[in-house]
């Protein structure tokens, strides 16, 4: 309907327009009809040429009040934009906000403000603006309808860079997409897989889809499945498994503590305070708010603390269960917690040292089988 009623309006300016200066053409036949040399040289000599002169003088000198005063707009409001520019980036460079969102932000507020103002010094200068202003307008529908799915991706590179869901370095799962985060643009997010494969993943899905990172947390349970044949001694196969994993520097042996769960909050490391002095210096410069931002700090920690003691601890300590028996074995189900960085590493050395420890407790891992039974005529 918006876009209706702009390309009316324009098609009703333009009509009007085209009327005008065809009644003026309209007109021109007649009045070299009715022209003669003599009646030339009488309107000549009656001609006004004074009022012509002043005419002329008072709108040249309007013109030039006019173009003296949008030379100065002009040239005053660049000023501006350039001093707002240099204080907005000074405000994101102390709230430390992302590169690539900053200067696209930094980017998008002087482009809007030279159109702003470049519209101004046009109206200065006597010049209609509302066909400038409906021909932008329309083109930014057209263009924003071809684009569509440009700009989900542009709103989604926004979003995913205030929000923060992943950042550079985390692995994430997309899908059937997985790997770590190399780049997070504007329109797209690039990952490289452990093969060091490159993929590209336009930023719309990944504001609006299901992401898994598992870079987020600090620990994470890691998973086994043994197979043990029928008739070995479940309790002994139990047992040296619990072996294996409490041996292991690397699993937690029974809870998590907080300092390794949760990031403190209360204090601040010794290495970061002379930053954070300079983080926060120009807001201390402008407000004066440091005192009570620290006591603001503090209650958070506090209630953090209040928060995290109510949470009952889980017990992450090492399990064996016999999870199914199947056809040919009996299947054991395995389960430790350890860091997230230690997840590969644990994971592959465990099945390793319970390949070479089993066996030398007399636990046999089975092959599949299959009993035949012959009938004799």
């Amino acid at each position: 309907m918006m876009l209706n009623a702009i390309l009316m309006q324009a098609e009703a300016a333009l009509a009007d327009s085209l009327a005008q200066q065809a009644s003026k053409l309209s007109a021109v036949p007649d009045s070299l009809a009715t022209m003669t040399p003599s009646k030339f040289s009488t309107d000549l000599k009656n001609f006004n040429w004074d009022a012509l002169i002043q005419s002329v003088t008072s709108h040249f000198v309007d013109f030039a009040f006019r173009l003296v005063a949008a030379i100065v707009v002009f040239y005053l409001g660049r000023f501006i934009i350039n001093k707002l520019h240099s204080v907005v980036r000074t405000i994101l460079i102390h709230r430390d906000v992302d590169r690539s969102l900053s200067s696209f932000l930094l980017s998008f507020m002087k482009i809007t403000l030279l159109f702003v103002l470049i519209i101004s010094v046009i109206g200065i200068l006597g010049i209609e603006t509302s066909s400038f202003i409906a021909i932008f307008a329309s083109a930014g529908v057209a263009v924003g309808m071809a684009l569509s799915g440009t700009l989900q991706n542009f709103a989604g590179g926004v979003l995913i860079l205030l929000i923060k869901p992943y950042k550079v370095g985390d692995y994430i799962v997309f899908g059937e997409y997985k790997g770590f985060v190399k780049e997070i643009q504007i329109f797209h997010t690039i990952i490289t897989t452990y093969n060091n494969d490159r993929i590209i993943i336009p930023n719309g899905g990944l504001s609006t889809g299901t992401i898994n990172n598992f870079s987020t947390e600090k620990y994470h349970r890691v998973e086994w499945r043994v197979s043990i044949a029928y008739g070995d001694d479940v309790k002994q196969a139990r047992q040296a498994i619990l072996e294996i994993l409490r041996a292991d520097g690397r699993i937690v042996k029974k809870y998590i503590t907080q300092d390794d769960s949760t990031p403190a909050t209360s204090a601040i490391p010794e290495n970061k305070e002379q930053e954070n002095k300079k983080k926060t210096s120009f807001w201390k410069s402008l407000f004066r708010h440091s005192r009570l931002k620290e006591k603001a700090e503090e209650l958070k920690a506090q209630q953090q603390q209040a928060i995290v003691a109510k949470i009952p601890k889980k017990n992450c300590a090492p399990y064996v269960a016999v999870e199914n028996l199947g056809d040919s074995a009996i299947v054991l189900v395995v389960r430790a917690w350890t860091a997230t960085e230690n997840y590969w590493n644990v994971l592959y050395d465990t099945y390793e040292h319970i390949y070479e420890i089993l066996p030398q407790r007399g636990i046999h891992f089975p092959y599949p089988q299959m009993d035949v039974y012959l009938k004799k005529n």
